[in-house]
C-alpha cells in the first residue's frame, strides 16, 4: 500500500537557476532514500515559489510507474495541498549533521592551508629569488646563524678594518702589544705580510690570538726576509708539537730574532726537541721562554744536548714543566761544558733534593757567569738546601736566587745564612714560604750586620712571629743596606709591626715595605680582655691586670704605631703597603694626621685596600693625599 504527501519548499524570490536539474527526494517504506529526478525548468526564467513532491512507495518500479503522472500531482499540489511539519523535521535531521560536517570541514582545512602552503612571499624565499639584504633574514638550522645578513656584513667589514688598524700599527711603531686580540689563523695570514720587510717593528706580542698550529705558516717566507725583528711573543696560542715544528723550521734561517716566548703554548717533549733541534743551527737566539707546558724528561735532555752545540742562547725558561730529578740531572752535565748561559729559571719542577744535588754540581763546574737562578717551588728540604749553600759559597756571580716556596726550615735557613756571609754577590735573595721561624730569621739578620751587597729580602709567608720581627728589626735599625723588605703573612702582629716601625724611626735605607696580612689592627679588641677577667675576680694583682691590658692595647695599636713613625722624617720609605690588615677608621685616622704633620714625608704609594675603613677613613685619607699636594706639590698614590 502506497500513499502520497505533498511538501512546498520555497525557495528565495530574487534567486534566479541557471542550468540545473533538480530532484526529487522520494522516501521508500523501507526508509531508503532514492533520488527522481523531476522535468528540466527554463533556464531563462525566474523562478517561482514552488511546492516538491515527495512520494513514499514500496518498490522502485511503483515509483517509476507513477514517474508520468508527477507533473499533475505537481500542479495539484501547487493549488490544494498544505505543508506537513513531520517530513520537514526528517529532512532537518538529515541536513543538519550534514552542513555541520561541511562547514567544520572548511574550517580546518583553510587552518591546515594556512599552516602549511607557502605564501607567495615565503616561495620567493624558498626558490632564491634575489633580494637585498634588508628584505629578509638567511635562515639557517645551526646555532647562532640566524642572523640578518646585513649584520654580517657589518661585521664582516669591522674585523676588516681592524686588521687594517693593527697592520697600520704594524708598520708605525717599534714595540706593538696585539695580545688577546682573538684573530686566530686567518688574521695572523692577513697580518703577516706586514712584517714581511718591516724596518719599523722590533717587538711585536700575538699571545692569546687562537692561534694553531696552522696559522703558524703565515710566517713561511716573512721571517726570512725581516731582519728588524727581535722579539717574537706567541704565548697562550695552542699551537703544540706540530706548530713548533713548523716554527722552528722556519727560524733555523731567522738571524734577527733574538727573543722567542711559547709560555703556555702546549708543547711537549716532541715539540721540545724540535725547538732543541733547531738552537743547534741557530746562533741568534738569546733568550726563550717555555713556561707552563708539558714538557719532561725526555724533552729537558733533548735541549741539554742544545747546550752543549749552542753558545749564543743567554736565558732559558723552563717553569711549571714535568723536569723532575732526571731532567735537572740532563741539564746539569750540559751546563758543565756551556759557558753561553746567564739565566736559569726551573721554578715548579718537582725537582727535589735529589735532582737539586746534581744540579748544584754542574752550576759548580760551570764555565759561563750565572747571574740569575729559580729554584722555587721544587720539594726541597733542608737536606737540598745543603747543596744549594755550597753553590752560594762558591759562586762569584751569582745576583738573584729564588728558593721561594720550598721547605727548608729554620735548619735550611740557616745553612744559607752561614754561605751568605762568604758570598757577595746575591743582591736579591727569596726565602719566602720556607717554613722558617724565629731562629731562622734570625740567622738571617745576622748575616745583614755585615753583608751589605743584599738589598732586596723577601721573607713572606714564613711564620717568624713578633718575635722574629723583632730581632729583624734590631738589626735593620741600624745595620744592612735592605733597600726592599717584604714580610706579608708573617703573623707579626701589632707588636711586630711596632718593632718595625721603630726600626724606621732610625733605618735609612728602606725604601719599600710590604706588610700586608699581618693583624695590624687599631683597636681594643675586648674579646680578648674577657679572657682576664677570672684573674680580676680571684686576686688583687690590679698592677698585673693593668699591665695585661696595656699589652693588649699594645698589641693592637700597630696600624697607629706605624702611623707615629711616619711623623719622623723618613726620607727613605717611598712605599708602604698595608693591605689585609684588619684596620678600621681610627688607623686610617692616625696615619692620615701623620701624612699631614711631616710636610718632608718621602712616601709616594700607600696601599691600604681590603681593611675595614668606611667612607670616613676613606675620606681622612683622600683629605690628606690632598693636603700633602696642595703644601708639598708632592703626590701620594693612596690605594683604598
Amino acid at each position: 500500500m502506497a500513499f502520497t504527501s505533498t511538501l512546498s519548499l520555497y525557495s528565495h524570490p530574487q534567486v534566479r537557476l541557471r542550468c540545473q536539474r533538480l530532484q526529487s527526494l522520494a522516501f521508500t517504506a523501507a526508509g531508503v532514500a532514492q533520488f527522481a529526478p523531476l522535468p528540466p525548468l527554463n533556464c531563462r526564467r525566474t523562478c517561482s515559489p514552488r511546492s516538491f513532491v515527495v512520494r513514499a512507495s514500496s518498490s522502485v518500479e511503483g515509483s517509476r510507474a507513477r514517474a508520468g503522472g508527477s507533473r499533475r500531482v505537481y500542479r495539484q499540489s501547487q493549488a490544494n495541498a498544505p505543508l506537513s511539519s513531520a517530513p520537514v523535521k526528517q529532512i532537518a535531521n538529515v541536513v543538519a549533521p550534514v552542513a555541520a560536517f561541511f562547514a567544520l570541514t572548511f574550517v580546518i582545512w583553510k587552518l591546515v592551508e594556512k599552516l602549511l602552503v607557502p605564501t607567495p612571499k615565503q616561495l620567493k624565499y624558498s626558490t632564491g629569488e634575489s633580494q637585498s639584504p634588508s628584505q629578509g633574514l638567511k635562515w639557517s638550522f645551526a646555532a647562532g646563524t640566524n642572523l640578518l645578513s646585513q649584520l654580517g656584513e657589518k661585521i664582516e667589514r669591522q674585523s676588516r678594518q681592524k686588521l687594517n688598524e693593527f697592520a697600520r700599527e704594524l708598520r708605525s711603531f717599534p714595540s706593538i702589544d696585539m695580545s688577546g686580540r682573538n684573530f686566530g689563523d686567518e688574521g695572523l695570514f692577513f697580518l703577516a705580510e706586514s712584517l714581511a720587510f718591516n724596518q719599523i717593528a722590533e717587538e711585536v706580542s700575538f699571545a692569546a690570538n687562537g692561534i694553531t698550529a696552522a696559522g703558524l705558516r703565515a710566517f713561511d717566507g716573512v721571517l726570512q726576509s725581516n731582519i728588524t725583528l727581535k722579539t717574537l711573543d706567541l704565548s697562550g696560542n695552542l699551537v703544540g708539537d706540530e706548530g713548533a715544528k713548523c716554527l722552528c723550521d722556519i727560524l733555523v734561517n731567522n738571524s734577527s730574532i733574538e727573543k722567542l716566548q711559547l709560555n703556555s703554548a702546549d708543547l711537549g717533549d716532541v715539540g721540545a726537541k724540535a725547538i732543541a733541534e733547531m738552537l743547534k743551527k741557530n746562533s741568534s737566539l738569546r733568550v726563550l721562554e717555555l713556561n707552563n707546558n708539558m714538557i719532561e724528561y725526555s724533552g729537558f735532555s733533548s735541549l741539554a744536548g742544545a747546550l752543549l752545540e749552542n753558545n749564543s742562547i743567554r736565558n732559558i725558561h723552563l717553569n711549571g714543566n714535568y723536569g723532575g730529578a732526571l731532567g735537572a740531572n740532563a741539564l746539569a752535565k750540559a751546563l758543565e761544558s756551556n759557558k753561553s748561559i746567564r739565566e736559569l729559571h726551573l721554578h715548579g719542577n718537582s725537582i727535589g733534593d735529589e735532582g737539586i744535588c746534581s744540579l748544584m754540581t754542574g752550576l759548580s763546574s760551570h764555565k759561563g757567569k750565572l747571574t740569575l737562578l729559580d729554584i722555587g717551588n721544587n720539594s726541597l728540604t733542608a737536606k737540598g738546601s745543603f747543596h744549594v749553600a755550597e753553590y752560594i759559597r762558591k759562586s762569584r756571580n751569582l745576583l738573584w736566587l729564588n728558593l721561594y716556596m720550598n721547605d727548608i726550615g729554620d735548619e735550611g735557613a740557616e745553612k744559607i745564612a752561614v754561605a751568605l756571609k762568604e758570598n757577595r754577590s746575591i743582591s736579591t735573595l727569596d726565602l719566602g714560604g720556607n717554613n722558617i721561624h724565629v731562629d731562622g730569621v734570625n740567622a738571617i739578620a745576622q748575616v745583614l750586620k755585615d753583608n751589605l751587597v743584599i738589598t732586596t729580602l723577601e721573607l713572606s709567608y714564613n711564620p717568624i712571629g713578633p718575635d722574629g720581627a723583632k730581632a729583624l728589626a734590631e738589626v735593620l735599625k741600624f745595620h744592612g743596606n735592605i733597600k726592599t723588605l717584604k714580610l706579608g703573612w708573617c703573623q707579626i702582629g701589632a707588636k711586630g709591626a711596632e718593632c718595625i716601625a721603630d726600626a724606621l724611626k732610625y733605618n735609612t735605607t728602606i725604601s719599600i715595605l710590604d706588610l700586608r696580612a699581618n693583624g695590624l689592627r687599631d683597636e681594643v679588641c675586648y674579646p680578648y680582655l674577657e679572657s682576664f677577667y677570672p684573674l680580676i675576680i680571684f686576686s688583687n694583682l690590679h698592677q698585673s691586670i693593668l699591665g695585661c691590658y696595656c699589652f693588649m692595647n699594645q698589641l693592637l695599636q700597630g696600624a697607629q704605631s706605624l702611623a707615629r713613625s711616619l711623623k719622623v722624617v723618613n726620607e727613605a720609605l717611598t712605599s708602604l703597603d698595608l693591605g689585609f690588615n684588619e684596620i678600621r677608621d681610627d688607623g686610617a685616622f692616625a696615619i692620615a694626621q701623620a701624612l699631614k704633620s711631616n710636610d718632608d714625608v718621602a712616601v709616594t704609594s700607600l696601599n691600604i685596600a681590603s681593611n675595614f675603613l668606611t667612607k670616613f677613613g676613606q675620606g681622612a685619607l683622600a683629605d690628606a693625599r690632598d693636603h700633602v699636594l696642595e703644601m708639598t706639590e708632592k703626590e701620594i698614590n693612596i690605594f683604598l
